[in-house]
């Protein structure tokens, strides 16, 4: 299924604007973006399964740091609890946490398993393989201190981590909440250059020439995922 995309990514780089935000969070933009994976997502190759709106796994992987409490757009399971989300980098990372927001409900997953470099998944075969990680998801904490939830990765497993598949399995309905709702999905870690050597992460990656022959290439394997999708 082709992709078609006609987004300028220019307006995602919003390092400045920390002082136009309703919620004060201003103190750890910067922090935040400096670890923060967002330029090296190929936002165009990811690919959920089970999403009740069409491309709206990806609509909350592309919300930028300042946009991560925002209520909309939001991603909901259809037929049941579970969602498979595969989202590709435009080169080789090492993931250090994943960061993760849900509304403060019992649509809020509670179980999150993670393939690296699978893009070959769904439903049956996630559920069969042994995931590289495993992640008990807390819930949301309610009121003015809610935010993303920062949740620590194994980093020996996750070294050339050139796309990962984020399984949410189920959520903390206890089985009474078919749907499943995530507001926000980013990731921290290192970019790897093609020569392996750190980068630093506040550089254009989409101007870099090399990485394009890389994001075609995960593009194409990207779309396995969802046969008939």
């Amino acid at each position: 299924m082709p992709h078609h995309h006609d987004h300028d990514h220019s307006h995602s780089h919003e390092h400045g604007e920390d002082g136009h935000h309703d919620h004060d969070h201003s103190s750890d933009i910067t922090p935040a973006l400096q670890s923060n994976l967002y330029q090296q997502i190929d936002f165009d190759g990811i690919v959920t399964l089970n999403e009740a709106e069409s491309k709206s796994g990806a609509a909350i992987v592309k919300k930028t740091w300042a946009q991560r409490l925002d209520e909309l757009p939001e991603l909901e399971s259809d037929v049941d609890e579970q969602l498979l989300m595969y989202i590709p980098f435009t080169g080789q990372t090492k993931l250090h946490s994943l960061l993760l927001f849900s509304a403060p409900t019992a649509s809020a997953p509670k179980t999150v398993k993670l393939f690296r470099n699978r893009p070959d998944l769904d439903f049956s075969t996630a559920a069969d393989l042994a995931p590289t990680q495993t992640l008990s998801v807390p819930q949301t904490l309610t009121g003015p201190t809610s935010d993303v939830l920062e949740i620590p990765l194994n980093r020996a497993q996750f070294n050339t981590t050139t796309s990962i598949t984020l399984f949410f399995e189920e959520n903390w309905s206890q089985g009474e909440e078919e749907v499943t709702r995530v507001s926000y999905v980013g990731f921290k870690g290192q970019h790897m250059a093609l020569n392996r050597e750190p980068v630093t992460f506040l550089y254009e990656a989409a101007a870099n020439p090399r990485d394009h022959a890389v994001i075609q290439g995960v593009q194409g394997v990207g779309r396995t995922i969802g046969p008939g999708r």
